[in-house]
């Protein structure tokens, strides 16, 4: 047997681990479906925004995206994502070896491999509905048809004024339509008005539909939507509700209603659309029930915390105080290992939260079609 003293072995180690850690995806999804998309079109709210929101136009509440502690797992800064870290969509563009998408108010960046039209506190339903309602807590401008107008503005700067143009063909093709978690909000900031939750389900689910249809018009060939989580597993929600509103896991029974019922709507809206378009891919992304598995059963998904806050105050089962919200200053501390939490600061989710999402979605079983289906699809068509 060949004996090493201690600095030879030493350096040999430490070649050893820099070679393994260089060879090492920067994420479990790190190029699992590379080159299928050459580009990714995202919408939705900050569940997917990547930084269009600054932090006076963001949720109400949550103020401080701009300060550590968020950022701090993966980017080690600020991004003005809502998380420590990566989102889902990061995480997609990671799956098919694509750049981070940039946001699309930073007009600095280069858009050829998509861009992210999602803006946190954003609404399903247009802006002016929650004006003539007299909703106080809608201070976010922002809704699907300010995300389409600034979709269409990026076609007609690449030429695309006319649908089915060359210029038009070159933008959509290869193209993956993402569009995240979107409705939310629109049930948050109703929360304290006259407004009726069967109302705002109609209007945000038809105007999510109609903006699906909107995209379909323009060349979208290949899309995903996802649903609403379970919005009574949030810590906003528990910290809210009567202890008496809960069901069998522990979360607001009420809420997660709400957020079954909108979900049940808009699939089968999704499943009209498709008799409609045949020749449009449209996967449906079960985020309620995948949200659901994970707080169902957390230890099977690495995860020891379903309900507390990662980033927040107050202790408890929650951990989570609505006036002192993440990155307040010395208002709340961030945990030591976020990735063992499913929450973040109380309504957004952790880095690692997200990465189960995108396991469940990507080869989870949670899409339908599945994602291979509609990667196949898009196959045929070329």
């Amino acid at each position: 047997m060949v004996s090493l003293d201690y600095p030879a072995f030493h350096l040999l180690v430490t070649t050893f681990s820099l070679l393994f850690l260089s060879a090492s995806p920067s994420s479990p999804f790190s190029s699992l479906y590379a080159g299928q998309f050459s580009k990714i079109y995202a919408f939705g709210d900050s569940y997917t925004d990547t930084g269009n929101t600054r932090s006076h136009t963001g949720p109400s509440g949550y103020a401080h995206v701009s300060n550590l502690p968020y950022g701090m797992t993966f980017f080690h800064h600020p991004t003005n994502r809502y998380s420590d870290g990566r989102l889902l969509v990061d995480f997609l563009a990671d799956a098919l070896s694509l750049p981070f998408l940039p946001p699309y108010l930073d007009r600095t960046t280069d858009s050829a491999h998509g861009v992210n039209f999602a803006v946190a506190g954003a609404t399903a339903i247009d802006h002016e509905f929650f004006v003539r309602n007299n909703v106080p807590l809608a201070i976010t401008p922002q809704s699907l048809s300010t995300e389409l107008g600034w979709f269409d503005g990026l076609m007609e700067k690449k030429g695309c004024g006319k649908v089915a143009s060359v210029e038009c063909d070159s933008a959509m093709k290869n193209a993956l339509f993402w569009v995240g978690e979107i409705g939310a909000n629109d049930y948050a900031y109703t929360a304290v008005s006259s407004v009726t939750n069967s109302t705002v389900q109609r209007l945000a689910v038809n105007t999510t539909l109609t903006f699906l249809q909107a995209l379909i018009k323009r060349g979208a060939k290949s899309m995903v939507v996802q649903g609403l989580p379970m919005l009574g597993c949030l810590p906003l929600s528990l910290y809210l509700a009567p202890p008496d509103d809960r069901d069998s896991i522990g979360c607001v029974a009420s809420m997660n209603r709400v957020a079954r019922d909108h979900n049940a709507r808009l699939l089968s809206g999704v499943r009209t659309l498709r008799q409609s378009h045949p020749s449009v891919t449209i996967s449906y992304a079960d985020f309620w029930n995948a949200h659901r598995a994970v707080v169902s059963s957390p230890a099977k998904y690495g995860i020891r915390e379903p309900f507390k806050t990662c980033c927040g105050t107050g202790g408890g089962p929650y951990n989570f105080q609505a006036f002192a919200t993440c990155g307040a200053p010395d208002a709340s501390k961030a945990c030591a290992e976020p990735s063992e939490y499913v929450n973040w600061d109380g309504v957004h989710l952790t880095e690692g939260m997200n990465a189960v999402l995108a396991e469940l979605f990507l080869r989870g079983g949670y899409m339908d079609p599945p994602f291979t289906r509609l990667l196949r699809n898009k196959r045929v068509r070329v």
